[in-house]
């Protein structure tokens, strides 16, 4: 097969909208509601797509529409265009009027819930008029949005890249990660509490692809115990904290998460080798626009203070 020409004219950009649209939409007809066009015009415009690439995009079916191998690639492609073009109108607006602009953060489920809010607040007050988006996603779903320049930076907790070409990590703090119950669960009035004590009550845990999970996995190994059964797997922090408020459930969650929620606390059992290294993993070879680098400047400041803020607990606590 011959390399395809897409730059003679013949391919224009409302076609790689309309595409990324069927392929978010899962159906034609929803595409087209979502892009306020007639159903007709949208399948025209599809075939004059598969017309220039002499492939089939989507197979259809009872249900929708489903993209082939080609769909897949050329999505791919279409999303990477469209983020470009979207960066562009954005650094000319910014460039234009630097107190403007957008800046997408993508976090993850378990991290960030303390900083980022902080972070976003600072920046608002200093520059009321940057847009922030906030997408939460595992890291595996929110590195090729990064990399595609859907997101300008990812916060969370660092996960390893040394397979993800095209990346950088800036760590921001890094904290222990504790294991919380509420305020009057069973387990405080048992003397000499240790882990294996805490197997007796149900736990929630993150999904076993994260590395937290697999750190606290290790830990359970290294004391010659079973980790928990009797679990719930989740990463949405909220259901976390709700499910440890409201039950016996033991987790484990960020030390700044366990002493600032007044119906939860940490239990007297460490775990000396679990920290979290919060940071934010960003494009290798491409430039933060001006919103981006601001947002970073502000994550940067309060990520110190909460580690002086810290620091300053640790030390009266004493």
């Amino acid at each position: 097969m011959r390399p395809i020409d897409l730059l003679n004219g013949r391919l224009k950009l409302r076609h790689l909208v309309l595409v990324v649209a069927i392929a978010d939409h899962g159906s034609v007809l929803r595409a087209a509601r979502h892009l306020r066009l007639a159903q007709p015009a949208v399948t025209r415009s599809l075939r004059e797509v598969e017309d220039v690439l002499g492939v089939e995009l989507f197979t259809r079916g009872p249900r929708g529409v489903t993209p082939t191998l080609f769909g897949e690639a050329f999505v791919e492609h279409a999303r990477a265009v469209l983020a470009e073009l979207r960066r562009a109108g954005e650094r000319i607006a910014e460039l234009a009027d630097a107190r403007v602009g957008t800046v997408t953060i993508g976090t993850l489920l378990a991290g960030s819930n303390v900083l980022l809010p902080r972070a976003i607040a600072a920046l608002k007050r200093d520059r009321p008029g940057i847009t922030v988006i906030v997408r939460e996603a595992t890291f595996d779903i929110q590195a090729p949005r990064l990399l595609d320049g859907e997101l300008d930076m990812i916060l969370g907790r660092l996960n390893p890249i040394d397979d993800l070409r095209g990346l950088r990590q800036i760590t921001l703090y890094s904290e222990p990660v504790r294991l919380v119950a509420r305020r009057d669960h069973p387990a405080r009035s048992r003397g000499g509490l240790a882990l294996r004590d805490l197997l007796d009550y149900p736990w929630v845990l993150p999904l076993e692809q994260t590395a937290l999970r697999q750190e606290l996995e290790q830990v359970f190994r290294d004391e010659g115990l079973p980790p928990p059964t009797d679990l719930v797997e989740c990463t949405s922090i909220l259901t976390v904290r709700t499910l440890v408020r409201d039950t016996d459930m033991i987790a484990a969650l960020p030390e700044l998460v366990a002493v600032t929620d007044g119906e939860i606390a940490p239990l007297p059992v460490p775990l000396e080798p679990v920290r979290r290294h919060v940071g934010v993993t960003l494009p290798d070879g491409r430039p933060l626009t001006p919103s981006a680098r601001v947002m970073l400047d502000h994550l940067r400041r309060e990520a110190a203070a909460l580690t002086g803020e810290a620091a300053l607990s640790g030390r009266s606590g004493r």
